[in-house]
C-alpha cells in the first residue's frame, strides 16, 4: 500500500517550461532538469491540466511518460505544450529512484505563472523559461 512506501524529499530535480527558437519560429516545450551527482531510473511523469474557463470547469487528458534514465547533471524534453494550456493549471507528477529508493513530487505551474514576463534564463537548459523547483 502507498502508506507504507517511504518517500524521500526530492532535491536536485527541477521543472521547466521554456519557449524554443527553431525554424518553423516558437514552441513551447516542458523539461525535466536532473541537478544530482546520480542518475535517476524508471521516471514516471504524468501530466494534466485543470482550472475553470469562463466560468466552467475544464481538464485535459492525461499524458503519461516513462524515461529508462536520466543521466547525472542532465535533462531531458518531456512534451511539447500548447499555449492555449496556460489557462489552465498545469500539473506534472513526477516519481523516479535512486538506487532502490524512490522519490514523489508534484510540479503545479498555476494559472499565469507561465507568462513571457516571469521567464528567466536557465542555465541548465541554456534557454529561458518558467522555472519551478
Amino acid at each position: 500500500m502507498k502508506k507504507d512506501i517511504k518517500f524521500h524529499p526530492v532535491t536536485g530535480v527541477k521543472m521547466a517550461i521554456v519557449k524554443e527558437e527553431n525554424k518553423e519560429g516558437e514552441s513551447w516545450a516542458v523539461y525535466l532538469i536532473n541537478n544530482n551527482l546520480i542518475e535517476l531510473e524508471t521516471l514516471m511523469i504524468t501530466a494534466k491540466g485543470y482550472g475553470t474557463v469562463s466560468g466552467e470547469p475544464k481538464t485535459t487528458s492525461v499524458l503519461r511518460h516513462v524515461i529508462a534514465k536520466l543521466e547525472a547533471t542532465s535533462f531531458v524534453r518531456i512534451e511539447a505544450i500548447d499555449p492555449a494550456l496556460f489557462v489552465l493549471n498545469n500539473e506534472f507528477w513526477v516519481s523516479y529512484y535512486i538506487l532502490d529508493q524512490i522519490f514523489d513530487k508534484k510540479f503545479i505551474f498555476v494559472v499565469g505563472s507561465v507568462q513571457e514576463k516571469h521567464m528567466t534564463y536557465i542555465p541548465e537548459l541554456d534557454m529561458h523559461g518558467i522555472l519551478h523547483t
